[in-house]
């Protein structure tokens, strides 16, 4: 069936090739919608968070899985059309789609409620099209209700940067009012930082751009110094946001005895090589942070609606998602960029 009546083809953003931003690599096209499906969603988007990870697909950090795939996997819009088994979902209904698309449901981590770690796993905007466009289709299943209040820009990048950031701050088993050390400060930095502080905990950020530092000092850290200075006191945790596998033995260094490191994002620069006596021993942990599930992003967003962040937005019309891209490789983002549809 087609998604919607006539509607079969929308214009979407493409990665044409991979190539540094700066150099193009988004292409602005007419492309095919696919098929609604029993449980798909045809939604109108209205706007869509410009993340880290869209970069890494762009330039080929990450290897494509779909041929001139459409990035964005924090999308808020409308429902336009919505399949037979679309239960709880009708046309006018304000969605959210995030990054796990799909999963087995079948598998032994699909069943222990670890679907972020199932190995046939597809995530949107890298198997499937994604929010760079003016329709796009999602499994209801995997899509959030989202509350009418807040405007679609402010809602957005809590679907990947708030929902990695929450499942990134439990990786990294802060204890209550414990001091937090945060390592970048881009989209996700800044929205853990104030689900922690709202939890209770001190935090210090530390990053090399000053407009960051002087964004997380106002959003209530207790300090922002350096990227790879020491923090003023020993962490009980830590979460590295920053693709820099440089700064893994110095957050590791940084922490206090039994601390952990969580590292949030999907790519990753070489880490160094690690001293076991400086980084490791007095049981300190390193652990990984691998996508999200759907009970984190119903929790996080719940958290969300109780403490409400603010959201330091950086607005696109949908026509310069190639700018947006390109500001975020270069540093030119503060807080978290979102296409707003025109």
């Amino acid at each position: 069936m087609t998604p919607s009546g006539d509607l079969v083809t929308t214009t979407a953003w493409v990665v044409d090739r991979t190539a540094p931003a700066a150099e193009g690599p988004l292409r602005r096209v007419q492309r095919a919608l696919p098929p609604l499906g029993p449980s798909g969603l045809l939604i109108r988007v209205h706007a869509c968070g410009v993340c880290r990870t869209d970069l890494h697909l762009a330039e080929g950090d990450l290897s494509p899985h779909l041929p001139r795939c459409t990035p964005g996997h924090e999308i808020v819009g409308r429902v336009l059309a919505a399949g037979p088994q679309a239960e709880g979902f009708a046309p006018g209904d304000r969605v959210g789609a995030a990054w796990l698309a799909e999963t087995c449901g079948a598998c032994p981590y699909c069943r222990s409620g670890r679907e972020n770690l199932c190995p046939q796993s597809r995530y949107t905007g890298w198997d499937l099209h994604g929010g760079y466009a003016e329709h796009t289709v999602v499994d209801s299943r995997f899509a959030y209700r989202l509350p009418e209040g807040p405007p679609d820009e402010e809602l957005a990048p809590l679907l990947c940067a708030g929902i990695i950031g929450y499942r990134a701050l439990q990786r990294a088993e802060l204890p209550p009012g414990g001091r937090l050390g945060i390592y970048g400060f881009g989209a996700s930095a800044h929205l853990t930082a104030q689900l922690a502080i709202a939890q209770g905990a001190t935090v210090h950020v530390l990053t090399r751009a000053p407009a960051a530092q002087r964004l997380a000092l106002d959003l209530g850290a207790a300090s922002a110094r350096g990227a790879r200075d020491a923090p003023p006191e020993p962490l009980d945790a830590a979460i590295l946001f920053a693709p820099v596998g440089d700064l893994v033995p110095v957050a590791l260094a940084a922490l206090d005895r039994g601390g952990t490191l969580s590292v949030a994002g999907i790519h990753l620069s070489d880490i160094p090589p690690l001293v076991y006596q400086d980084h490791l021993f007095q049981e300190r942990t390193l652990r990984s942070v691998t996508a999200n599930t759907r009970a984190d992003g119903l929790a996080y967003l719940a958290e969300a609606a109780r403490h409400r962040p603010v959201v330091h937005v950086q607005r696109y019309p949908m026509s310069r998602a190639g700018e947006a891209l390109a500001d975020l490789a270069a540093d030119r983002m503060t807080g978290v960029g979102v296409l707003i549809a025109e």
